[in-house]
């Protein structure tokens, strides 16, 4: 049972964590996959703590609605599973991803017409009120007060409070220098500083008039020239990081912001600045083409560049030609090149000077002070992540009338020591970002990539070392009730980590075999950091034993074969120490199974000391025809008149596909409704919920777990769910009341804990995440009585230790047999559309947990071409 809540602090209400998860009303909108692909052979389970959300428009794409109360009858759109299929990894590309501190709060309406609105409602006798009075009372004025500025300052106000100490005497005089910019100067900082920071803004189309009565006096006041005091420190080294970028470092001076008069003196740069219609323009002037503004800007450098050299020649045979016999071979050489610097610089600047008159002066924030406000949101939102929605959601959701559950509200003030330590996490984030980055975003990685990684593993190896044992005498002796497992994601360990991680599939790439075995030992004699891997380590372990180690580990007097015996038994031992690690995840349980067996019959183990995994061998799922007739759109012609694909009636690859109800008035369906009329005829019960029945249960049953007390991970009292649900730290934290909850579940108690909470917390309708209260009370009973206790264990455990990862790929189709007390899955395919690999995890799950899982293939008895 969840302690009671206590009244919070002020400062503890605009706390949070980036976690992504799908909200409780749209369970179906979130479980994003990652935006690039990752890495095969080691599974990914952590977000990147350095990866921003940024909107890529020049103007403003403001979020922020008003609050309205929660729907009992929350309709549940499921997209059609072709078309999540073979498009998969390009429309989460596409799709944008929530911040830790949104994902936590429930869903709330988000755009500038409702904020505006909203402030609008609230700004009668605002006047007199501070920044907490405006925010408890909830009065803005438009032009004189705003939501986002308070809540930016509310951020600075509370870190300043709290954790001062993590700032010097210059950085100090920044924020006070930032309290005596005007309003309209925070203001415009402020919805800059949640735009594309790095990016040059054209001062003629910021639209903040409505808050900002002279532009020109708030940009004037963003580029005043400002003196700091000379504070004299070292400069930090970090390991992968010599020094800080320069653009991080505050000097003698700064500014808010920089003018373009004074930095922007290239062509590459000027040229970016231009929209579309303005570069075909310039470019026309050049004689350049290109099918779309990449293009252009690559054609129109190149050329200015290429005409540039011809002016060179022109010089070299007109001049050197007629003064060749004056001077000598360097003198030549020397005024060549004056020659060559001075028409490329005059034709840059020729172009500079035309677009600049074109777009006007502009303004970007300056990156000293910018990456200063970023350490100041790092500290205070406990994350890398944040947008224009981290700074407005949690009051959106403060002021809407939704009921939440108790808990208690507690924030550590000292996750960051020293300022040293802050620092330091800093560094490692930007190095982790440099090795994602070689490795997962920037195409094939060759070798000159993989060296570059392999040396900043290098460096980073003996500082992990150190920092690994300050950890574990921090758990030893500081931190208590499992307090210490999220706070260690902001510990340069757990960065350094990910880093020796990825350092040891580099090691593998270079066939370093021993040195990558002896690493993967090491990441495993730790159990503090990233837990979701120890899988995949233990896997990668085992192989290595079982096919390289015999060779490279001195044989002491064994044969051959022997000493090829010897480690296929060492990698056996692995392979059974994994299954038997508490934190090795259910999901790595099938393979490692596999390997001991295979080790065990060429070992020729006697057949009674065989290890028998028969209840738990994966049962293939059956396949099965639902034959329906299917419509099609008729396709347009092409530009010569012909037909764009010669079938008429063939489905487009991985689109949606339109069917008839048969079974239910004779209506269109998607093709999954199709299917479910089909079961239903057979006696089944069922819900197209792509995983909403899945969630909800687990909701319900891990009510209280989920909402017990834990420090830190409730840091204000508008959350749905903890902050490090999402996490590797979430089950270790909570294992005991996890496993508790499992064996009652086990035990066929799942129908008095979904009782319980639901005459608790129907009437409320609670925000808890993943519950969808529209789903019948009486259908849940149903569900829960069908399912077997340890199948329904199983899945929740798989749940409780990758809620994030795990929350995508469950099958399409829940269905449950009242009759035969049976649950089955169901995953529905149309023509030519195929499994993806979180698909087929679930699928493994499911029947490793004893559920019938069926593979629904939809076939087209009939088409039908609507015109």
């Amino acid at each position: 049972m969840a302690l009671q809540a206590r009244s919070p602090a002020s400062h503890n209400q605009m706390l949070g964590q980036r976690i992504r998860h799908p909200p409780s009303t749209k369970f179906d909108d979130g479980f994003e996959t990652p935006t690039a692909k990752r890495l095969k052979r080691y599974d990914s389970t952590d977000s990147s703590l350095s990866r921003r959300v940024e909107s890529d428009t020049e103007e403003d794409d403001d979020h922020v609605e008003p609050p309205s109360a929660p729907q009992i009858q929350a309709a549940r759109e499921i997209p059609d599973s072709e078309a999540d299929s073979d498009e998969e990894d390009e429309s989460v590309q596409k799709g944008s991803q929530q911040t830790e501190l949104e994902s936590a709060l429930p869903p709330v309406k988000t755009d500038k017409e409702a904020i505006a609105e909203y402030e609008a409602t609230r700004a009668a006798e605002a006047e007199g009120l501070d920044l907490q009075g405006r925010l408890g009372q909830r009065k803005w004025i438009q032009g004189k007060s705003s939501i986002y500025v308070d809540a930016f300052n509310l951020a600075l106000e509370t870190v300043l409070d709290d954790e001062s100490h993590l700032f010097d005497e210059a950085e100090r005089t920044v924020f006070d220098q930032w309290r005596d910019l005007s309003y309209e100067g925070q203001y415009l900082y402020v919805r800059l500083f949640l735009r594309k920071t790095a990016k040059w803004h054209r001062i003629n189309r910021l639209g903040y008039y409505g808050d900002i009565a002279d532009l020109s006096a708030a940009v004037d006041d963003l580029l005043q020239s400002r003196k700091l005091p000379d504070v004299k420190a070292a400069v930090q080294s970090n390991p992968g990081e010599a020094e800080p970028p320069k653009d991080t470092v505050l000097g003698d001076g700064f500014t808010f912001a920089d003018g373009s008069e004074d930095h922007i003196d290239s062509l590459e740069e000027a040229s970016s600045l231009l929209n579309l219609e303005e570069l075909k323009t310039i470019a026309k002037e050049a004689k350049v083409q290109g099918k779309n503004k990449t293009e252009l800007l690559k054609a129109f450098r190149r050329t200015s560049q290429r005409q540039t050299a011809l002016g060179f020649r022109r010089s070299d045979t007109e001049e050197s030609n007629k003064s060749a016999a004056f001077i000598n071979a360097e003198e030549e050489e020397e005024e060549q090149k004056e020659d060559f610097d001075a028409c490329s610089a005059n034709r840059d600047s020729h172009y500079v000077r035309k677009i600049m008159k074109a777009t006007g002066p502009c303004i970007r924030l300056s990156a000293p002070a910018l990456k200063l406000f970023e350490r100041v949101h790092l500290v205070f939102y406990r994350s890398t992540e944040w947008t224009e929605n981290s700074l407005t959601t949690i009051i959106l959701a403060r002021i809407s009338r939704r009921n939440f559950p108790d808990y208690i509200v507690s924030r550590s003030t000292n996750i960051f020591t020293t300022r040293s330590d802050l620092l330091e996490f800093e560094a490692s984030i930007r190095t982790q970002f440099r090795i994602d980055f070689i490795l997962e975003f920037n195409g094939t990685v060759r070798k000159e990539g993989l060296q570059t990684v392999k040396d900043i593993f290098e460096e980073v190896y003996p500082r992990w070392k150190v920092v690994l044992q300050e950890e574990q005498l921090k758990e030893d002796r500081i931190y208590e009730s499992g307090e210490g497992a999220y706070l260690r994601r902001f510990s340069p360990a757990w960065v350094y980590t990910r880093i020796v991680h990825k350092g040891a599939y580099v090691l593998g790439r270079f066939k370093e075999h021993e040195r990558e075995h002896q690493l993967l030992t090491e990441l495993l004699s730790q159990h503090l950091f990233h837990a979701a891997r120890r899988g995949a380590w233990y896997q990668r372990k085992a192989l290595l034993e079982e096919h390289y180690m015999w060779a490279l580990k001195p044989d002491s007097g064994r044969s051959e074969e022997a000493q090829k015996k010897h480690w296929k038994r060492i990698a056996l031992q692995t392979s059974e120490d994994g299954l038997q690690d508490r934190e090795c995840h259910l999901i790595y349980h099938y393979d490692l199974q596999k390997r001991v067996m295979k080790l065990e019959k060429q070992l020729k183990v006697v057949k009674r000391e065989q290890h028998d995994f028969g209840h738990v061998r994966l049962a293939k799922p059956v396949e099965r025809t639902v034959e329906g007739i299917r419509i099609e759109k008729e396709r347009a012609p092409s530009r010569n008149g012909t037909r764009r694909n010669s079938d008429a009636t063939a489905p487009k690859r991985g689109g949606k596909t339109i069917w008839v109800d048969e079974r239910e008035g004779g209506g269109e369906c998607s093709v999954e409704a199709m299917c479910l009329s089909w079961y239903r005829d057979q006696g089944w019960k069922g819900y197209h919920s792509e995983g909403g029945i899945v969630r909800t249960l687990f909701g319900y049953l891990f009510y209280d777990v989920l909402f017990t007390y834990i420090p830190n991970v409730f840091q204000t009292p508008y959350q749905i769910c903890p902050l490090d649900l999402h996490t590797d730290a979430f089950y270790p934290s909570r294992a005991s009341e996890i496993n508790h909850r499992l064996v009652e579940i086990a035990n066929g108690e799942a129908a008095r804990l979904v009782r319980e909470v639901y005459e608790r917390e129907r009437e409320k309708q609670t925000c808890i995440v993943g519950v969808d209260w529209s789903y019948a009370f009486e259908d849940l009973l149903e569900i829960v009585s069908c399912f077997r206790g340890e199948a329904l264990a199983t899945i929740c455990k798989v749940m409780a230790q990758e809620y994030q990862q795990r929350g995508g790929g469950i099958p399409d189709l829940f269905l449950w047999h009242p009759g035969n007390k049976e649950v089955m899955f169901a995953e529905v395919k149309s023509e030519n559309d195929r499994l993806s690999d979180t698909q087929r995890l679930w699928i493994h799950v499911l029947t490793g947990a004893g559920v019938k899982v069926e593979l629904c293939n939809a076939a087209a008895r009939e088409v039908r071409v609507q015109r």
